[in-house]
């Protein structure tokens, strides 16, 4: 259940952080190894992104403007949408961007699928991964992240991630759509001759003109559609100059901040919609695979003729090879067959013998213990540090540790990828969130070159970072590539099990936090202090994916820890990276996904300690951050008093550059052993920036909090003998909707950029209810998930 509400905020802000010296020398010594070259090419501006390298394919009659935005004769507008639909509703929130700088009508906008382009690639999500202090305004990050811009330009990684989808979109699209509506104008003035025999006056008199819903307006009441005048803009665009384009202000947005109903519903709701699993060519084979259900196993033989004897089995296939080290598939045998039912029954039955690992003894307890060991011995990379841990006047000191699991990411769309290759050219159907890194890998385990890969990216059944993977691209293409004889050339698409999914994942790291925390005899926190531990996600994704080193420090660590924004005077974040035999991957909301917890709910433990209400304090320390203080101030408004018998819980965090609180109304339910916490409401207020959708807004924090509910109440990956013990649902369970609490969403208005959504919400979950618990019970829970003892 819903409800969406609005207040309005001062949106002023204040307050920097120094960020620590040994963070900086990281920094200054990444641009010192790059020498002269990368200082001088730093001082250069990014390249554009409003042309593509190749002309936009357009259909037949349309004209395209740019690389973004091409327009049919009868005036229909397509929109190129860069990002992937995975249910966060990019597919109506970018062309939202464009059209209201277009002055188009929402109604005659289609979408088509971005290109393989660089001018597509996703730069913010490269510049919001430096490890800098939301509140540093500093020349040093302005420079870093400049510099990170243009790598992420010429790198052109096509990346929808990191809830950056609005936020990387939200300069270029509209720029576009404003360049395309100077081009109309412009033709339109040469049509109606304004501007034809005096070309000084030619600006003036194209300031006469106006736009709306897909057409020019003269002010004498004519009249002419973008479909009349698309030709004629094409041709006189290269006369475009930066002073005929501007952007609109916030106050002419005509589109933006309103409620649009989203474009995928009804395809979704009638059963219309194309997931990567609907692909179906002509002539399609399905494959399963059985893969090794120890981590670092591999294949030491199998028996092909036992499933070649099985029904409908035409080809059984090693696609171990496929693969790069830490990739969640693993080693593992194919099998294909002419349905997918009759695949998962060959694979089920096949004999395979698995080499011998080095994990096999390694479980989830032995991992956490290694964490403690080298909490105990190893000082870490220092992220964030101010003041000194040896303060004066200090009465009381708290200490604390927290830890909290692997997850898996359970979409609802099992892993599947379609290819067929043939006569040297690759075609690709598939659920992707970086449609450029699954070519690049479908080229290299194809042996073509990647002007001859093609991909169809189809809706995805949920993303949350499993499909930033490329191992079921690798796996689909090995096997493709391996048919021959008279199945030479057919497409094949593999499916994996639920089983596959949850047992071959790349799983949020597991991690362990310790805390220490000074306090003076008023109970005022003097000292800060945070160590923790875990796997660094980057080591692995760079290498298995990109092909890049993965070495140094991990922001995605520490995130949520070292950024925070309560002022304590004293205060140092610290990481221990540990290496993680266990494939580790991008979770949604990442570091932020436990780092909340720990941090929000060691200061619920540090106000309890100083006898000062969870809130109290927060204001307190938020003294100098308005922004975060009207948003828990709305939370707190819409949340009222909490029932008999329920208790209301508090955290704020800030992630992906939105500040979010929730207020979570929760009971203990049954005594003893059958205790359970149920979570009846949850109040989330929210500062995302400017808002694009605002019901947009409103589904993905439902989404979130049911996400973090799952997590938070039972979602736990355990490892025993080098085997994951959990398989699928039932030991892997996720929220029921018999479960799910009402959400109420109330966004607090702001003028700044849009920040990021479809993540934020996620992490201040655990902790509001963890702060809920310890009022109906005493109990202070600091594991995940949350289980009363």
């Amino acid at each position: 259940m819903r409800d969406t509400n609005t207040l309005e905020q001062d949106k002023s802000e204040g307050g920097t952080a120094k960020p620590s010296r040994s963070r900086r020398r990281f920094l200054l010594g990444g641009l010192a190894a790059g020498g002269t070259l990368l200082v001088g090419w730093g001082f250069v501006p990014p390249r554009q992104r409003l042309h593509s390298a190749s002309p936009l394919a357009v259909e037949a009659g349309a004209v395209a403007l740019n690389g973004w935005v091409a327009i049919a004769p009868d005036g229909t507008v397509s929109v190129v949408v860069p990002r992937s639909e995975m249910g966060q509703g990019v597919n109506t929130a970018l062309p939202m961007l464009l059209a209201e700088e277009l002055d188009a009508a929402l109604e005659n906008v289609r979408i088509s699928q971005a290109p393989i382009d660089k001018i597509f690639g996703n730069l913010t999500v490269l510049r919001e991964n430096l490890p800098f202090h939301p509140d540093d305004r500093g020349s040093i990050k302005q420079g870093v992240q400049w510099v990170m811009s243009k790598v992420g330009r010429e790198l052109g990684l096509m990346f929808t991630g990191g809830s950056t989808s609005v936020r990387d979109a939200w300069m270029p699209m509209r720029e576009a759509g404003a360049v395309a509506r100077a081009m109309l104008l412009r033709a339109a003035a040469e049509q109606w001759k304004l501007a034809q025999s005096e070309l000084a006056q030619s600006k003036v008199d194209i300031a006469r003109l106006a736009t709306r819903d897909g057409f020019v307006l003269h002010p004498d009441g004519r009249r002419l559609g973008y479909g009349e005048l698309a030709a004629r803009a094409a041709v006189l665009g290269a006369d475009i100059e930066p002073g005929d384009v501007r952007l609109k202000t916030p106050a002419e947005f005509r589109l933006i901040g309103r409620p649009v109903p989203r474009r995928d519903s009804p395809a979704k709701v009638n059963g219309s919609a194309l997931f990567g699993i609907d692909a179906r060519v002509p002539g399609m084979l399905y494959a399963a695979v059985k893969m090794a259900p120890v981590l670092g196993a591999g294949v030491a033989s199998f028996d092909a003729a036992r499933a070649m004897a099985m029904p409908g089995v035409l080809k059984v296939v090693d696609v171990s090879s496929a693969l790069p080290q830490f990739s969640g598939a693993g080693a593992g045998v194919a099998v294909v067959a002419k349905t997918w039912w009759q695949a998962k029954q060959a694979a089920a039955a096949l004999p395979v013998t698995w080499s011998a690992s080095p994990h096999a003894g390694l479980s989830s307890e032995a991992i956490f213990a290694d964490f403690a060991r080298l909490l105990d011995s190893e000082s870490g990379f220092t992220y964030f540090e101010s003041g000194s841990q040896d303060v004066p006047g200090a009465s009381r000191t708290l200490r604390a540790e927290y830890r909290a699991p692997l997850l898996a990411h359970a979409t609802m769309e099992p892993i599947n990828c379609t290819a067929q290759l043939k006569n040297g050219k690759l075609k690709l159907w598939t659920s992707t969130q970086v449609p450029s890194v699954a070519v690049d890998v479908a080229a290299r385990v194809a042996g073509v070159d990647r002007a001859d890969v093609s991909l169809d990216v189809m809706l995805l059944g949920g993303g949350f970072g499993r499909r930033l993977e490329t191992d079921m691209v690798a796996q689909a293409v090995a096997i493709a590539r391996a048919l021959s004889g008279e199945l030479s050339g057919q497409p094949v698409q593999l499916i994996w099990t639920r089983e596959d999914d949850i047992t071959h994942d790349v799983y949020r790291p597991q991690a362990l936090a310790r805390f220490s925390a000074k306090l003076d005899p008023n109970g005022d926190v003097l000292a800060w202090d945070n160590k923790s531990v875990s796997g660094a996600i980057g080591h692995q994704y760079f290498p298995r994916n990109l092909g890049l080193p993965g070495i140094g420090p991990d922001k995605t660590t520490a995130e949520g820890e070292y950024d925070m924004q309560y002022a304590i005077p004293n205060r140092r974040i610290a990481h221990v990276i540990a290496d993680s035999a266990v494939p580790i991957g991008y979770w949604r909301s990442v570091g932020h996904s436990h780092n909340a917890f720990f941090k929000e709910g060691f200061l619920d433990e540090v106000a309890h300690a100083a006898g000062k209400d969870p809130v109290l304090l927060r204001r307190e320390l938020l003294r100098g951050h308005p922004r975060h203080l009207a948003v828990l101030d709305a939370a707190l408004a819409r949340a009222g008093s909490a029932p008999e018998g329920r208790a209301h819980g508090v955290a704020l965090h800030q992630s992906f550059g939105s500040i979010v609180a929730h207020v979570a109304e929760v009971s203990v339910e049954g005594v003893g052993t059958d205790a359970q916490i149920r979570v009846h409401r949850v109040v989330c207020a929210l500062d995302c920036g400017i808002v694009v959708n605002p019901n947009i807004v409103a589904q993905q924090v439902e989404s979130a909090v049911v996400f973090g509910l799952s997590a938070a109440l039972a979602g736990e990956i355990t490892l025993k003998d080098g085997r994951i013990q959990q398989s699928n649902f039932g030991d892997y369970p996720v929220l029921r909707m018999n479960q799910a609490p009402l959400v109420e969403t109330v966004i607090v208005p702001s003028m700044e950029p849009p920040e990021g959504m479809g993540e934020p919400a996620v992490p201040p979950v655990a902790p509001a209810v963890a702060s809920a618990v310890f009022k109906l019970t005493g109990q202070r829970l600091r594991s995940l998930p949350l289980r009363l003892a």
